[in-house]
C-alpha cells in the first residue's frame, strides 16, 4: 500500500466509522438511569473524544477521499443533522452538530502525499486504535453487569453485542491498515457475511422497537431478517450470486429504513426509535451497499 492509498483508506474508514462510535457512545449515555451516572459520564467522555478526532478528520479529508464515498451517503445523509437536532431536543444531551455542517462541504480528490499528513494520519490511527479497544472494554463490562443482573439499561443485551462487533469490524480494519496491507479475498467475503449479519439485526431491533400497533411495519422488518437468515446460511462457492443477491436485498432494506427514517422524523409512525439511531442504521446500509459494489467491480 503506497502512501496515497495509505491516506485515502485511512480517511474513508475514519468519516464512516469514527461517526458510528461517537453514536453508539450517544446510544449508551442515553440508556443509563439517574443512578449510574458514572456509566453516562464514562460514554460521555467517549463521545467527546471521537467527535474531536472527527473534527481532525474533516479537516485533513478535503481533496483527500474518492467520489464514490461522498455520493454513498454513508459519511451523513440529507436527513442527518434534522436528526440531530430532533435527538438533541428529545434527549437533552449535547451533540456537537457543527461536525455534521462541516461534512456537507466536503469535497473529494485524489490524495498528494506529503510527509506531515502521513504523519498526521499515522497519529491519528494509533490514537484511534487504543481509543477503539478502550470503547470495546467499556462495552464489555456493561454487557457483562448486565448480563449478570448488575446494571439496568434500555438497550438490549444483543444490541449491545453488536455494537461491539461494529466496534471491532473498525479495529480490525484500521489495523489492517496500519499495516499497510490490502484487504484479502478471505477479508472481504468475512466483511460481506459480518455486514449481512448487521442487517439481519437492524432488522430484528426495527421490529422489536416499533410500536405493536405497526403490523405492517413489523411484518416487513420480519421478512427483512429472514431474507438475510437465508443469505447467512447459504453461503458457498458461488460468491458472486450471494454478493448480488446481498446487494438487491440491502437496497430493499435501505428504502424501507430511509421511508421509516422519514416517517419518525414527521412524527408518523409510532415507536421508541431515537430519530438519530433511524439515520445511523441508514447509513449501515448506504455504507454496505458501496462494498457490495466495489465487490462487484472487482468480479467483472
Amino acid at each position: 500500500m503506497n502512501n496515497n492509498d495509505y491516506i485515502r483508506l485511512s480517511l474513508e474508514l475514519h468519516l464512516f466509522f469514527d461517526r458510528i462510535m461517537k453514536e453508539h457512545s450517544f446510544f449508551l449515555e442515553a440508556s443509563f438511569l439517574e443512578k449510574n451516572k458514572n456509566y453516562q459520564q464514562i460514554a460521555r467522555e467517549f463521545q467527546i473524544s471521537f467527535s474531536n478526532i472527527l473534527k481532525n478528520i474533516i479537516y485533513l479529508a478535503t481533496g483527500n477521499i474518492s467520489k464514490d464515498l461522498l455520493f454513498a451517503n454513508e459519511i451523513i445523509t440529507k436527513n442527518t443533522m434534522q436528526a440531530e437536532i430532533k435527538t438533541i431536543n428529545l434527549s437533552g444531551i449535547y451533540i456537537d452538530t457543527s461536525l455534521t455542517q462541516s461534512e456537507f462541504n466536503l469535497k473529494d480528490g485524489l490524495p498528494t502525499a506529503s510527509s506531515k499528513l502521513v504523519t498526521s494520519i499515522s497519529n491519528i490511527n494509533r490514537q484511534t486504535i487504543n481509543l477503539v479497544k478502550r470503547l470495546i472494554d467499556f462495552k464489555n463490562d456493561i454487557l457483562n453487569n448486565v448480563l449478570s443482573c448488575k446494571l439496568y439499561t434500555t438497550n438490549y443485551p444483543l444490541l449491545i453485542t453488536h455494537i461491539t462487533n461494529e466496534a471491532k469490524m473498525y479495529l480490525t480494519l484500521l489495523s489492517k491498515i496500519e499495516e499497510r496491507k490490502f484487504l484479502n479475498k478471505n477479508e472481504l467475503l468475512e466483511q460481506e457475511i459480518f455486514w449481512n449479519n448487521i442487517m439481519k439485526e437492524h432488522a430484528e431491533f426495527i421490529s422489536d422497537l416499533l410500536d405493536p400497533s405497526e403490523e405492517d411495519l413489523i411484518n416487513t422488518a420480519n421478512k427483512f431478517k429472514e431474507e438475510y437468515q437465508r443469505i447467512l446460511k447459504n453461503y458457498n462457492n458461488d460468491k458472486e450470486y450471494l454478493t448480488n443477491i446481498s446487494l438487491n436485498k440491502t437496497i430493499d432494506f435501505r428504502n424501507f429504513k430511509q421511508s421509516g427514517e422519514e416517517g419518525i422524523l414527521n412524527c408518523q409512525i409510532k415507536s421508541i426509535i431515537i430519530p438519530l439511531l433511524a439515520d445511523h442504521i441508514l447509513r449501515e446500509a448506504n455504507h454496505f451497499i458501496r462494498i457490495l459494489n466495489q465487490l462487484n467491480t472487482q468480479m467483472v
